[in-house]
């Protein structure tokens, strides 16, 4: 048709059909009241993988400045309405299950009680494997939640932490040890060494702990294994492309039922014929 547009000229389809800025910017605004801490390029992912827009990066920039949106310096605490020898320079993962790291985390409970968490992932995937919240955290604690993990994805090449405790640190190693892997401990002082686990225990504190009342040790159970669940699964990260370390997976309901179903028995092969001479 004379003087229509090449196809590719057309902006995409939205597939819910909701081309509307008032919508969009509902959309945005909605998902910065849930996760205050997230800046445009990570709710722009979310937009499109969890709310079907069609939509850049730029777009969502724009209406981010137009509403005044950003990331706060700091954020107050809340209350739920319920109460309830290796470096990372001389030794970088390459693959899954190669180098985990651990590490504690420090917060208190609403009484003023202390409350330690165990923090382990893995550095390739960057996904969280554990996070043990308890009142007090010793090398049995730390055995017990590497020896579950050990029998649920197998025993990785390498596992990273820093010295701590002389106890701890003894009994740990000599158990890692045992069980086939290597220690990979860093410098004393040198936090940086073990980069991966302090940015994820930057991103604990930043986008949860700093955030919340915990009235209860096991409020904060419950809702830091939501968030790790949520980090792994949901939470865009930059550095995988704003994917999810480990995405869940949905099977559709009619391929899962036709998976189900019982298969006919192949027909009885046709006996050869003999061959004419």
């Amino acid at each position: 048709m004379p003087g229509a547009w090449p196809a590719s000229l057309h902006p995409a389809p939205d597939p819910l059909g909701r081309d509307g800025e008032a919508e969009l910017t509902a959309d945005i605004i909605e998902l910065v009241r849930k996760y205050g801490r997230y800046g445009y390029r990570k709710i722009a992912e979310l937009l499109r993988s969890q709310s079907g827009w069609v939509v850049n990066d730029k777009r969502v920039e724009r209406i981010w400045r137009r509403e005044g949106l950003k990331v706060p310096a700091r954020q107050p605490k809340k209350g739920r309405l319920w109460i309830g020898d290796g470096s990372c320079v001389r030794l970088r993962a390459e693959r899954p299950n190669h180098v985990w790291c651990y590490d504690f985390v420090e917060d208190r409970t609403h009484d003023g009680r202390k409350c330690r968490m165990l923090t382990v992932i893995d550095e390739f995937t960057h996904e969280s494997l554990a996070i043990r919240v308890d009142r007090k955290l010793n090398s049995t604690d730390v055995i017990d939640v590497l020896s579950d993990l050990f029998i649920l994805r197998g025993v990785p090449e390498h596992v990273r932490s820093d010295n701590g405790p002389e106890f701890v640190a003894k009994a740990v190693q000599e158990w890692i040890t045992a069980v086939g892997a290597q220690t990979a401990y860093i410098a004393p002082g040198s936090p940086w060494e073990n980069g991966f686990i302090e940015s994820f225990n930057a991103r604990l504190r930043d986008e949860l702990l700093d955030g919340e009342i915990f009235y209860t040790l096991r409020e904060a159970q419950v809702v830091i294994e939501s968030w790790r669940r949520h980090f792994n699964t949901v939470r865009p990260h930059g550095s995988l492309g704003y994917k999810p370390p480990a995405p869940e997976v949905f099977v559709p309901a009619m391929t899962a039922r036709a998976a189900l179903q019982p298969r006919p028995a192949p027909p009885p092969a046709l006996a050869s014929r003999p061959t004419m001479h």
